[in-house]
């Protein structure tokens, strides 16, 4: 069974992926030291709180401790380990679990608060893709790129995914943590499979 604190270790784990990542194509922008913190910053909880607004509750990461600590964390242990200097340190294993961590947990996070707003199918949807890929769409905005999930792998998919999951769960009366830790799994699974295997929506 899934209980809060294993749920809050792995939020904080993709968290820490999520800012990783946004750290990683601050350099690759030649960003200066605040914008690489804003960027990761931004990737790791950005999505979070264009949710928080979106159901009308302060932004969690305001007044979130552990938030500004863990990017803070993140970004020196990257700088001082020279993670921007290594080849393909996106798809290295470790961030790949981590990143998918990250895109599970948020994207259960993000459905978990739709249902308890009430909102129907399409909102919990919504709240689960913004949470756990909104981060990602607002760094590469930030930095003139085109959203990689736009273009990328099997990746918001499985956040919209999750949300339909839940939502069902919730609709037969199974909404419990034993089911929402198969869904984690199971997800986590698949979106780890779904990165070795290259899979992708059709393109045209």
């Amino acid at each position: 069974m899934m209980d809060i604190d294993m749920f809050f270790a792995a939020n904080l784990i993709g968290s820490a992926a999520f800012a990783l990542s946004g750290y990683l194509v601050g350099v690759r922008k030649n960003l200066d030291v605040m914008g690489l913190f804003i960027v990761a910053m931004l990737t790791a909880n950005g999505g979070g709180a264009l949710r928080d607004i979106l159901v009308n509750r302060t932004p969690s990461v305001l007044y979130d401790q552990w938030a500004f600590g863990l990017v803070v964390a993140v970004v020196a242990f990257a700088f001082f380990a020279k993670l921007h200097k290594r080849t393909g340190v996106e798809n290295h294993a470790i961030l790949v679990i981590t990143d998918a961590i990250g895109l599970v947990a948020f994207s259960v996070t993000g459905a978990l608060i739709g249902l308890s707003a009430e909102l129907p199918l399409f909102g919990v949807m919504v709240l689960s893709f913004i949470t756990a890929t909104g981060g990602g769409i607002i760094r590469d905005i930030l930095v003139n790129e085109t959203p990689a999930l736009l273009s990328s792998d099997f990746y918001g998919t499985i956040s919209l995914m999750i949300a339909i999951s839940i939502f069902a769960l919730d609709a037969f009366g199974l909404n419990n943590n034993y089911a929402i830790s198969a869904v984690f799994a199971v997800f986590l699974a698949l979106r780890l499979i779904a990165f070795k295997r290259g899979w992708r929506l059709p393109q045209i």
